[in-house]
């Protein structure tokens, strides 16, 4: 493995501005550690190896004019999900359904991407639509989990997740719709953050559930991923629901919590998050969590959120409601897949056959639940009922935040499970994102950071630390002073022990 590929994503840019190192050798020590390992990753579904080097090398330009770098983040390598639009790249969501679709504009996320100098190696493998807990529902082939590859990275954004963990980016983006971003990340080792709902534009994501989908940043450090979170965030007009209001400072606070002193910070463990259902590892490693940040001066405290054992239900409602809404505009008249259009049928039957023929049976459950649950008769007692649940999340959280800066938990209850185990019974797979959904439902901001290996089976565990909207310095300052704890006691970061691949 070629060393510029360890690196992180702060080390490289401060490597290529000092000319140690050019941001082409940067890109193509990574375009290399994607041809090498890919085959057994699957983590991209597109790599864009003209589109990176020409990015790479106006870099160079840039550094070698000695102008200013576009963001502090130049010439670093990225893996973007395949659910932002690319112009001149193609973008499936990881379906049949837009298989060769090549959109003619730039997500803002993308866009911002671009205009920090950022490189962006490809696209990367994802559950279709960005619905599941672990990539397997891709139309494309699973991601395998760099820990062992007989394992799930994680889903929806598991090709995100899997190309940090196997070192072929250093940083990559996700999205987050009920944990898309932060159950990945748990269970690969690597950090994921859900910003405040509104944050990050939404335009030019491919919309699953538009009052829940929010993209993020994913990184191997909590610096990493402070940096690129001040890269992509602030006020789009050209989505309505974005915020109109500063971006935190969560460089600044990365780098505060860095220096390991959290006196004066109060913790809130969820009561809710523990006991039955756990891994028992991660229950473990979640509990010695915990003790680090008390060891750090923390005040660490029990609260309750009573209504969070709802979310699940209610996520599962609300989500599949505005799923089959937002899917209806894939009706093979004016884009992606067209199946039985010969000159026979009406468009009636030419919708239905492309509808039948490109979804995935995930998609199609989705779309069912939520048809279902909005039609007449039946919106009151379900879809009503669960926005009513997600008010209730919403006040736990306003009530905790009254008492405490941030909370933690689990990411997950359990760490990755193996390929195939759960892909027959839904349930189980639902599971996988119970900590999670409720910061999705209320909207507020959550980020995931490695808390080690659990002890039953040596794969990682996920440390989920949640702060009010618009305060993500906070989780920031408390991940990052947990990072730091967590490598000195281990003597070295956990992301460098990667075993699988280098087997």
């Amino acid at each position: 493995m070629n060393e510029l590929t360890k690196l992180t994503a702060a080390e490289l840019a401060a490597k290529i501005q000092a000319k140690e190192v050019s941001a082409v050798e940067v890109a193509q020590a990574h375009l290399d550690r994607i041809t090498a390992v890919d085959k057994s990753v699957n983590a991209f579904l597109h790599v864009d190896t003209r589109g990176a080097l020409s990015a790479a090398r106006a870099v160079d330009e840039d550094v070698a004019a000695g102008r200013e770098p576009a963001s502090p983040l130049a010439g670093v390598p990225l893996a973007l999900k395949d659910v932002f639009t690319m112009s001149g790249l193609p973008t499936t969501c990881g379906s049949k359904i837009l298989e060769n679709w090549i959109p003619p504009y730039d997500a803002t996320v993308t866009r911002k991407l671009l205009e920090a100098g950022i490189v962006i190696l490809g696209k990367t493998n994802m559950d279709e639509f960005a619905m599941g807990s672990s990539t397997e529902n891709s139309a494309f082939g699973p991601s395998h989990n760099p820990w062992d590859l007989d394992r799930i990275p994680g889903g929806s954004g598991g090709g995100s997740s899997a190309s940090l963990a196997a070192f072929e980016a250093p940083l990559a983006i996700g999205t987050d719709t009920g944990g898309s971003i932060r159950q990945p990340a748990s269970v690969t080792g690597t950090v994921g953050v859900k910003p405040t709902y509104g944050g990050v534009s939404r335009y030019g994501l491919v919309a699953f559930s538009s009052s829940l989908d929010q993209g993020g940043p994913c990184a191997r450090t909590v610096l990493d991923a402070a940096l690129l979170h001040e890269v992509i965030a602030g006020y789009d007009q050209l989505d309505s629901t974005s915020i109109n209001a500063p971006v935190p400072p969560v460089v600044k606070a990365a780098r505060e919590g860095a220096n390991g002193d959290l006196s004066g910070v109060r913790v809130g463990v969820v009561r809710e998050f523990q006991g039955d259902g756990y891994q028992a590892g991660v229950t473990t490693a979640f509990e010695q969590a915990v003790e680090v940040l008390k060891g750090m001066g923390a005040e660490v405290v029990e609260v309750s959120c009573p209504h969070f054992t709802y979310g699940l239900p209610a996520y599962y409602l609300i989500a599949p409601s505005e799923a089959s809404s937002n899917l209806a505009r894939f009706d093979a008249m004016r884009y992606g897949l067209r199946v039985g259009d010969d000159g026979e049928a009406s468009a009636e039957q030419v919708m239905a056959l492309t509808r039948e023929a490109g979804f995935g049976p995930e998609v199609k459950r989705r779309i069912m639940i939520g048809t279902y649950a909005l039609s007449s008769g039946y919106y009151d007692a379900y879809y009503g009922q669960a926005q009513k649940v997600r008010t209730l999340i919403s006040r736990d959280f306003e009530n905790a935040f009254e008492q405490v800066d941030v909370l933690v938990s689990p990411t997950t209850p359990t760490t990755a499970f193996r390929i195939g185990e759960r892909v027959d019974d839904p349930m189980a797979m639902y599971l996988a994102d119970l900590c999670t959904i409720p910061a999705n439902l209320a909207g507020t901001p959550a980020m995931s950071v490695p808390a080690g290996l659990a002890a039953d089976d040596g794969l990682p565990v996920g440390l989920q630390v949640m702060a009010p909207a618009l305060q993500e310095e906070r989780m920031y300052k408390v991940a990052a002073a947990y990072e730091a704890a967590r490598d000195a006691a281990a003597g070295g970061a956990l992301i460098n022990r990667v075993p699988a691949l280098e087997a």
